[in-house]
């Protein structure tokens, strides 16, 4: 408490990273609360690309079904249904986002 009195640059740097935890927990209640599974997936692929930095990703059916808190035939089904709109091209464990 004290450093956040004597120090400015300390307090700011707390309060910037108390307000990014805020903003990305929002987030994720807005993604649960609000989004349709096809959006949410969609997301989902779009902030794995950013993060990889690879619009290339290895990953499983079942892998994003778990982390999506769903089924695998979902996850697979909406998969085929975002390759069919182009947005997607499907491989053997691994999945190429064209659109993002």
């Amino acid at each position: 408490e004290e450093w956040l009195v004597k120090y400015k640059s300390w307090r700011d740097f707390v309060i910037d990273s108390y307000n990014i935890r805020l903003s990305e927990m929002l987030e994720a209640i807005d993604t649960l609360a609000f989004m349709k599974m096809d959006q949410r997936l969609y997301k989902y692929l779009t902030d794995k690309v950013k993060i990889m930095r690879s619009t290339t990703l290895t990953t499983t059916h079942q892998q994003i079904a778990h982390d999506l808190n769903t089924s695998r035939v979902v996850i697979s089904r909406l998969l085929k249904q975002l390759e069919n709109e182009k947005k997607i091209e499907l491989n053997r464990n691994k999945i190429e986002v064209l659109e993002f």
